[in-house]
């Protein structure tokens, strides 16, 4: 006769560790409720189904690279007068993840344009979707790197694989030419194939100063604007604000 440690066992080989690990709890629970065979099956199917949820939720959330994570149920959206929670709301249906469509918060520092970029990023890996958060430096020295390295097709090759690609700060500083072509490369890649979500101190009109001429520039809004909502976020410095009062 086979031990409920044998069956357990026999559930870890065909890797339904969920199962073997929550066996004789649910065994027990089926003998003292006089559950049918067919309940008890169900509900190992949705002990292990549960399982791997958690876990690949959670692997995704280590891939994500979030630097913190930041929830809208945090996002004083008092203080951000130039954005509604009703704006944000809508676009937790992720028809913008599907429909391959961007994000692009433009703002001066500190009026919560990264806070809203890591939690509609954090909702979507909740949802199921997989994503990756960047700030604008690393990413082009990645991609230069990359370059150097004449390994700069695969570096994007891997990029392509997020659902969404969330790259904050871009702006802050210039790039050098190769560095606008390789994120002008990277961007391309991503048009109408995967979504986009940008933070930005620059309106589009500005940002031939820090990629250095308007012959990169104007090709990287073009792809970055065709297919994307827009929010022009104002007022002070909600961290600086935040400093004064204390």
């Amino acid at each position: 006769m086979t031990s409920i440690d044998q069956l357990a066992a026999a559930y870890r080989a065909l890797r339904c560790h969920h199962i073997a690990a929550g066996l004789p709890a649910l065994l027990a629970q089926a003998e003292a409720n006089e559950l049918s065979y067919l309940h008890l099956a169900e509900q190992l199917v949705e002990l292990e189904r549960q399982g791997r949820a958690r876990n690949r939720l959670a692997l995704n959330l280590t891939k994500a690279g979030f630097p913190a994570i930041k929830r809208l149920e945090e996002f004083d959206f008092r203080h951000q007068t130039t954005i509604t929670k009703r704006q944000i709301n809508q676009l937790l249906d992720f028809r913008f993840l599907d429909e391959r469509a961007n994000l692009v918060f433009i703002g001066p520092p500190g009026v919560g344009k990264t806070h809203l970029a890591i939690a509609i990023a954090l909702k979507a890996v909740e949802a199921g979707y997989k994503a990756l958060f960047t700030t604008a430096l690393t990413l082009v020295e990645a991609l230069e790197i990359a370059e150097l390295k004449g390994e700069l097709k695969r570096k994007i090759a891997s990029l392509l694989k997020f659902d969404l690609l969330v790259i904050d700060e871009l702006g802050y500083l210039p790039m050098n030419r190769q560095g606008a072509y390789n994120l002008f490369q990277l961007i391309n890649g991503l048009y109408e194939f995967r979504s986009v979500i940008l933070t930005t101190n620059k309106d589009f009109t500005n940002w031939g100063e820090f990629l250095r001429e308007d012959a990169v520039a104007v090709p990287i809004v073009d792809r970055l604007i065709h297919h994307s909502h827009v929010f022009m976020l104002g007022g002070e410095s909600y961290r600086l604000k935040r400093k004064i009062a204390n």
